[in-house]
């Protein structure tokens, strides 16, 4: 167990110096911050003692290095478009996207999970025909329409919530969140379904597959002819070795949603990282755009590792196999 976490942590630091050799690229072929900091009416003298003053005279290795202890200490200097800190500008947005994602997560899970159990147990029945129709549904059509297509229906014809921003929040020390609002949750509803829907009809189809397929094997035939009852077959055995392909998807898309929350935080101005991200693009704010990828990265990595490590608790074959040197 001991060297399979070292291995990973190992993989960990590797995937994370290959992103930061990416962002890093930034700052040296997408555009010049020299320009964005002084203008085109800067002096050749200016233009030189400002590159000094930032360092980007020096080698390439040299600029590397000070780009990754500045990393780690999770500095990425200033914005070009905001004159601010990005790790402040950062933090202040994080919160939301996170918020975001984890009640986007919750809903696929909380929806996903039952219809792709009902789905495979009642494969005939008129209401698994709907659930299969929802899910083609929900992987075919863009984010973006489902966003607007919500908008129009909940928002501009109801009137139930509202169509962009995030509402009241509270702040807890640095941290803000709108889920202790009545209002914070009301903002959220929206966002959260159109960031859900793709995950949702996944973990659907995904948990019906793996159902049926747990359902032909020998183990569970023999579990009818002992005499279980459907309840103990369904849930006690076959769910429970499911869930092994659905914590691989679940982890994977919950750094999917965070990363690409961008179309819906636009769609609906929601305050977060993408948002800040398609107008760091939009400006080319280079510094911003790095440390947006390396965050990104980060995230990926953390749940990758938290997902390699939930195995263990959830297939016994695997602490088996590890323990036994295999």
């Amino acid at each position: 167990m001991f060297a399979f976490v070292l291995n990973r942590l190992f993989q960990a630091v590797i995937v994370m110096v290959s992103v930061a050799l990416i962002a890093f690229m930034l700052f040296q072929y997408v555009g010049d911050p020299i320009v964005f900091l002084l203008g085109q009416d800067a002096t050749p003298e200016q233009i030189r003692q400002l590159r000094a003053d930032l360092g980007l005279d020096q080698p390439f290795i040299v600029q590397f290095w000070h780009f990754i202890s500045n990393a780690v200490q999770g500095e990425f200097g200033l914005s070009l478009r905001q004159g601010a800190k990005v790790s402040r500008l950062i933090a202040e947005r994080f919160p939301a996207t996170l918020e975001l994602a984890l009640v986007a997560a919750f809903l696929a899970l909380a929806i996903g999970i039952p219809m792709g159990v009902y789905s495979a147990l009642r494969r005939g029945s008129f209401l698994s025909q709907v659930f299969m129709t929802v899910s083609l549904l929900g992987v075919s059509l863009p984010t973006f329409l489902i966003g607007i297509l919500l908008i129009l229906t909940f928002s501009v014809g109801l009137g139930w919530f509202p169509s962009f921003g995030r509402g009241e929040v509270v702040q807890i020390g640095w941290w803000s969140t709108g889920l202790l609002t009545a209002q914070g949750w009301h903002h959220v509803v929206l966002p959260a379904i159109t960031l859900a829907a793709f995950q949702l009809t996944l973990i659907m189809r995904l948990v019906r597959a793996e159902m049926l397929e747990v359902l032909r094997t020998d183990y569970i035939k023999f579990a009818r002819a002992r005499g279980l009852s459907n309840r103990a077959i369904h849930f006690g055995h076959a769910l429970k070795n499911t869930l092994v392909p659905v914590i691989t998807i679940t982890g994977l898309q919950l750094g999917t949603l965070i990363a690409f929350s961008i179309i819906t935080e636009t769609v609906f101005q929601w305050p977060g990282m993408g948002l800040l991200f398609i107008q760091a693009v939009t400006f080319a704010d280079i510094p911003v755009m790095a440390a947006y990828l390396c965050l990104i990265g980060l995230i990926f990595v953390v749940i990758n590792l938290t997902v390699d490590l939930l195995y263990f608790a959830v297939d016994p074959r695997l602490r088996m196999s590890k323990g036994g040197g295999h």
